[in-house]
């Protein structure tokens, strides 16, 4: 199991709706590969960063708290 907060939970945002939830450990990189794909895109950090099995029960759950 994975110790270090070393995971990004973060939504994608165009206008107010989330149109994309993920993780990352690079949320820089992550930013600008969402950019490219849907340019008027901004990427929104969920909470801290946390240990990646946080952050993928996270995701399992649908990107819900």
């Amino acid at each position: 199991m994975s110790k270090e907060r070393d995971t990004y939970k973060y939504h994608v945002k165009i206008g107010g709706k989330i149109i994309y939830r993920g993780i990352t450990k690079d949320i820089e990189r992550r930013s600008a590969e969402h950019k490219a794909r849907w340019p008027s895109s901004h990427i929104t950090q969920v909470g801290r960063r946390t240990t990646r099995d946080k952050a993928l029960e996270w995701e399992k759950r649908g990107g819900k708290r």
